[in-house]
């Protein structure tokens, strides 16, 4: 049973939370304000149509070469075909991927279509038409996959022993609305057209866009990525900002309209008031693009709807977040990576989105990474909204590629992250990243206290990452994958424990040094792992910068004496240990080796070599990746420093 537009008006705020956006724009954002402030759907989104003249521009400026040349490969071959088999192996074997890039091709190939159908007008008209017939076919099959929802996240299949979705009770999830977002956008470019070749299609597209995202937005509340328990994390803004788009192009005016803006600018409003004041995400900085980014851009297509009443340029969380990506940028293609983030993240990103925000808030940092990060080309699979918006942003495109800002350091007290160089402005030399934090955390990592160590931009002593998901990724066994587990992160095993999960397993008086010559983190460890006669472990992690090294000192405190402990270090690189108490390593692309040294007469030196077969980490790090194991005394009192320095 539905709720009536009444209802879902007083309902719209139901969790009782003000947030930076309420605070700012306060009843301004309400159902009854929007129904008055929203423009209509045919101007709600900030992109023109097909027909447009600055089509005319983009046609000739070769930003599409690369899409084009996939289109035109691909057009008049069947379509990628996502079948039963595939969405059922999530429920047999675990397998997700099988049928997801089934999936991600379809929609591809969906994008490209419409940017080749948007700037086909000067072309002849059998051509013209090719392209919008191509566009037609893709969006046809969407409205006639069984589902949107992708199986890992189905929530009808396990209670009821299936393993196919049920039609009659869509689930809401990153994938559908994705899919809503993607026939809005895809409606705002061609709809004019294809109400003319196609006469009812835009009536199909309203239909299932209703059916399986607007009216399950509205009427259910136990989506679990709402955040109303307070759990807030990146699928609040990334579902939100997708079904604001779909809302503001498909729904018809009025109130119901209105309601289901309001409904996803609350989800904005609680994902942004969940954020530290720093901005920082403790999913990683790869996450932050399908968390933070897809808030502001939401927030971007917000200010357009409303002629720019609700403009969120005075939150002081969306500065900050427009920070976090140049703040963890190691150098080259490498980032600090967190939690089930890649060191190497796809470099393909909508870097045009920190940089419209950075050029609104005067953030020159921030606005020179992007410009540094920019490609030449739309990438052949980008998702259609983000192109869009891309190809719509003059100054973006007229703004050159210069080098990246790389600054001296930043701690980040809201996730207890921090990352400090040798000098700015330049890769090259030493970096240090601290992690603090808790166990608890999004997409985690039983990491508390690891440490990572890059030289020339390179990491040396890394963060692994995370391999393909698959069914174990996000079930109760998420700790028997190798990556999560402390044992392969840069902190101690202690007596034979490795840290436990939950937010009760923390880093505890942490204190960090911040000064123009060193920067220097200090932090107990104790509270992070399962030993009851662990009274202290305090790790001390600092960079002096003239000196250009690197040390990670351990000191412990036990009621007595007992097992020994580990300390452990993933290193990246071919590994030589020319003598007892130092190894020499010399990572790829390019760096520096680096020489790690420690007291020989303290901890004895072991290796562990792990072959990478998944993707996802081979495709990071190469074949392998090695563990430094330092075994400690079992003395009730101890320590031992580990300095980390460029050259053989």
């Amino acid at each position: 049973m539905t709720k009536s537009a009444t209802d879902r008006t007083e309902s719209s705020r139901e969790d009782g939370a003000v947030g930076p956006l309420g605070v700012v724009w306060g009843t301004a954002m309400s159902p009854e304000a929007l129904v008055r402030s929203l423009l209509p759907p045919e101007a709600a989104l900030p992109v023109p149509g097909a027909g447009h003249s600055s089509w005319d521009r983009v046609a000739t400026s070769g930003i599409l070469v690369a899409v084009r040349e996939r289109a035109e490969a691909e057009l008049g071959t069947p379509w990628p075909q996502p079948l039963a088999s595939q969405y059922a192996r999530y429920f047999r074997d675990g397998n997700r991927t099988g049928y997801e890039s089934q999936v991600f091709q379809r929609q591809d190939r969906l994008t490209r279509a419409v940017l080749m159908a948007a700037v086909a007008s000067g072309e002849t008209i059998g051509r013209e038409q090719g392209w919008l017939d191509e566009a037609a076919d893709g969006i046809v099959q969407l409205c006639e996959q069984s589902s949107w929802c992708w199986p890992a996240h189905e929530d009808t299949c396990r209670p009821r022993g299936t393993v196919l979705p049920d039609v009659a009770t869509p689930c809401l999830d990153l994938g559908a609305a994705d899919v809503a977002a993607q026939l809005a956008w895809a409606d705002q470019v061609l709809g004019d057209r294809l109400a003319e070749r196609y006469p009812g299609l835009r009536e199909r597209i309203r239909s299932e866009v209703r059916v399986r995202v607007l009216d399950p937005f509205v009427r259910r509340r136990d989506w679990h990525w709402l955040g109303l328990d307070g759990d807030v994390h990146n699928w609040c803004p990334w579902i939100c900002g997708n079904v604001l788009v779909a809302a503001l192009r498909l729904a018809e005016p009025g109130p119901e309209r209105a309601h289901q803006v309001a409904w996803a600018v609350a989800g904005l409003d609680r994902y942004l008031a969940a954020l530290p004041a720093d901005g920082s995400v403790d999913e990683g900085y790869e996450y932050w693009w399908n968390g933070a980014c897809r808030a502001i851009e939401a927030l971007d297509v917000l200010a357009h709807a409303t002629s720019g009443l609700l403009d969120a340029a005075e939150v002081p969380v969306v500065r900050e977040t427009v920070r976090f990506p140049h703040r963890m940028h190691l150098g080259g293609p490498w980032y600090l990576n967190l939690a089930d983030a890649r060191a190497r993240p796809p470099a393909e990103q909508p870097w045009q989105v920190p940089h419209r925000w950075a050029r609104r808030l005067g953030e020159h940092d921030a606005r020179r990474h992007a410009e540094s990060q920019r490609a030449a080309t739309i990438s052949p699979c980008a998702e259609l909204g983000r192109a869009l918006c891309e190809l719509a942003d003059v100054e973006w495109q007229a703004a050159g590629r210069g080098d990246p800002p790389l600054i001296a350091g930043v701690w980040l007290s809201g996730t207890q992250v921090g990352l400090a160089r040798t000098a700015t402005g330049t890769a090259h030399g030493l970096a240090l990243a601290v992690k603090g934090g808790h166990n608890g955390e999004h997409h985690n990592h039983n990491d508390v206290g690891s440490v990572v160590v890059a030289v020339d931009g390179v990491p040396v002593l890394v963060d692994a990452g995370r391999p393909t998901y698959t069914a174990q990724t996000f079930g109760p066994d998420r700790y028997a994958i190798w990556t999560m587990q402390s044992s392969w992160h840069n902190v101690p095993e202690v007596r034979g424990a490795p840290q436990g999960q939950g937010h009760g397993f923390r880093a505890r008086d942490v204190e960090v040094v911040d000064e123009p010559g060193r920067f220097e983190v200090r932090m107990d460890l104790a509270a992070a792992y399962p030993v009851p006669e662990l009274e202290r472990w305090w790790r001390t992690a600092a960079l002096d910068r003239h000196a250009s090294h690197v040390t990670i000192g351990d000191a412990w405190a036990f009621t007595g004496d007992g097992a020994p402990s580990v300390l452990h270090f993933l290193v990246n690189g071919q590994v030589n240990q020319p003598s007892a108490g130092q190894v020499v390593v010399r990572p790829p692309h390019g760096a520096r080796a680096v020489r790690v040294a420690w007291d020989p007469g303290v901890a004895t030196a072991a290796f562990t070599v792990r072959r990478l077969a998944d993707p996802m980490l081979s495709e990071v790090w190469g074949e392998q990746l090695t563990r430094l194991e330092l075994r400690l005394p079992g003395t009730a009192r101890g320590a031992i420093e580990v300095r980390v320095g460029v050259g053989e």
